[in-house]
């Protein structure tokens, strides 16, 4: 593959102070780009948010599994020992690259109750509640079961039991937290102390366990055997989802035993776009990130070359092309069976071009005059898995925010979502990730809430798989996986450095660009504030990105070093 201008680590870059500030790059300590050690193979790999979770993938696949049977395996376990985002009590969306060249997308995503109202979270005044955000009301009827267990009968090789026993191991018999799974808790703690089954599952004494806890988790156990000896049918019909029902009779919430029996993930035909001679396959709506992504990276292929890695005028580009495509997503996109989506003509060449010629590249674009350019969401996890035979699978999953709506269904062991926050609860009114969202995504009966997750496969020009990648973090979700695939295809950035490089975001509204802690230079802060942008400094990192880079005959998986995840291989 083409490589314009090679950079093997970011640091390389910023050896001296005086360049590194002209250039605008990260400070020459950006903590980041020594820590993204990769792991290597020749066969197979894992990389996930647990390093538990990898771990069991890749035992799946030296048992003769592929790559499905180890997603589905990581997917388990990660319901297991990553609660605040793996789960079986929400949603997901999963890419698969067959090693004959075929490519399938399966949609999970949860839908709303069909009890559910368009201002069900308005207040008297129509101000949005949290009643989007915590409780019972929040949530949406869980995919994942069922998205899993689909996947597994049509693709799966081994029996459903033994890649689901890890899983069941890990709740039965415990495991230890780490630092991160610790953290984690601790900061949801004053949510989950809120609900009976959270505080007494999760908590000691009301306060999160130090790293080193052994947590157990012997209802979640018996939950995992039963659909491991069952199937999805216990779970949408039998005695889990009597629990369920129950669990919303006692907060006063909305999913009934018709809606858990009506609930069904459907096979999409992913969307699909060219990029520098790269074919990239992502998720179709009910996500919005294959779109967005196409977008953002149909319009910055009009600059060529890009500027350099991290100047000002580079990251401009990026923002540009941000704001542009974001309000396209926010207007257009939503559940395809309630609204009619323009796919073809968002992801045309032409399209960017018209949208790319409103771009200055000397002068921000104010947000409110950038309009939908047609006349006619943060504790996701993300996964991803290659096998021996060349099949790749791509998954994001979540419950929405850290331990979702905080309801632990009782008796039954996992957490339930607040996935009805990605609807737009009120046109003009930010959600708790400050999107400003349209008509497209208001809510109704049975209708999935529109997604940010991207689960992504990249080709390369000679049709061979090069990238497996995707990552949590709400609407940064997008920007994060556009902004490792061009760190890699325009800057010639190993897959490590793409990973830990600083990345910003733009979402259209707030008119704001953010940027990572310390990853940008005073001298990039002020330039880019003369050209009209509104700078905002994040609290910490973005995303968590889990990617794998073919690199000939050999595998080399990455984990965000933002997080606590882990790569695996052989």
């Amino acid at each position: 593959m083409p490589r314009r201008r090679p950079i093997v680590r970011i640091l390389a870059l910023v050896t001296l102070a005086g360049a590194a500030c002209a250039r605008g790059l990260a400070p020459g300590t950006w903590q980041l780009a020594p820590a993204a050690e990769p792991a290597t193979g020749t066969a197979a790999m894992v990389v996930s948010g647990s390093p538990i979770a990898s771990d069991v993938g890749l035992e799946v696949l030296r048992r003769g599994g592929n790559a499905v049977d180890a997603a589905v395996a990581v997917g388990f376990a990660l319901a297991v020992v990553h609660p605040a985002a793996g789960n079986i009590g929400g949603g997901g969306f999963m890419v698969i690259r067959f090693g004959d060249g075929e490519v399938t997308a399966l949609d999970y995503r949860e839908m709303a109750p069909g009890a559910a109202t368009r201002g069900m979270y308005l207040d008297p005044a129509g101000e949005v509640t949290d009643q989007g955000v915590t409780g019972h009301l929040a949530s949406g009827v869980p995919g994942a079961v069922a998205g899993m267990i689909e996947a597994h009968s049509r693709f799966g090789r081994l029996p459903l039991q033994d890649v689901m026993a890890p899983a069941v191991t890990l709740a039965r018999d415990g495991f230890f937290l780490d630092r991160y799974r610790s953290e984690g808790l601790a900061r949801a703690a004053p949510r989950l102390r809120g609900f009976e089954a959270s505080r007494s599952q999760f908590l000691v004494d009301g306060e999160a366990p130090p790293p080193g806890t052994l947590l157990v988790q012997r209802d979640l156990a018996r939950t995992l055997q039963a659909i491991a000896d069952s199937g999805a049918r216990v779970f949408y019909e039998g005695y889990i989802a009597d629990l369920i029902v129950a669990e919303m009779e006692r907060g006063g919430g909305l999913i009934s035993k018709a809606d858990l029996a009506a609930y069904r993930p459907y096979w999409r035909r992913p969307i699909e776009f060219e990029y520098r001679g790269h074919t990239i396959y992502s998720m179709p709506p009910s996500s919005s990130g294959g779109i967005t992504i196409a977008l953002i990276l149909n319009i910055l292929e009009g600059f060529d070359p890009l500027p350099d890695f991290g100047t000002p005028a580079h990251f401009h580009l990026l923002a540009e092309a941000m704001r542009r495509a974001f309000v396209d997503r926010n207007h257009y996109l939503g559940d395809p069976a309630f609204v009619r989506i323009p796919v073809d003509r968002l992801i045309d060449d032409a399209y960017a071009a018209q949208r790319r010629r409103t771009i200055d590249p000397e002068r921000a674009t104010p947000s409110p005059d950038v309009t939908p350019g047609i006349r006619e969401g943060n504790h996701t996890t993300h996964y991803s898995v290659v096998d021996a035979e060349g099949n790749a699978v791509s998954v994001s999953t979540t419950i929405n925010s850290g331990y979702g709506g905080a309801v632990t269904v009782t008796g039954a062991g996992f957490l339930l979502n607040n996935e009805m926050d990605d609807f737009t609860s009120a046109p003009g009114k930010p959600n708790m990730y400050g999107l400003v969202q349209g008509e497209a995504n208001a809510i109704a009966p049975h209708k999935r809430m529109l997604s940010a997750m991207a689960p992504t496969i990249v080709v390369d020009p000679d049709g061979n798989l090069l990238m497996v990648l995707g990552t949590p973090g709400g609407p940064t979700i997008i920007t994060t996986v556009a902004q490792v695939i061009s760190n890699v295809i325009d800057h010639g950035m190993s897959i490590a450095a793409a990973v830990a490089a600083p990345r910003i975001h733009h979402q259209h509204q707030p008119d704001s660009l953010s940027y990572e802690s310390g990853g940008l230079f005073a001298a990039a802060i002020e330039r880019l504030e003369s050209m009209g942008h509104q700078l905002r400094e994040r609290d910490g990192y973005s995303g968590d990105v889990a990617a794998i880079y073919v690199d000939g005959d050999r595998l080399i998986g990455v984990a965000d070093p933002r997080r606590g995840g882990g790569a695996s291989g052989y």
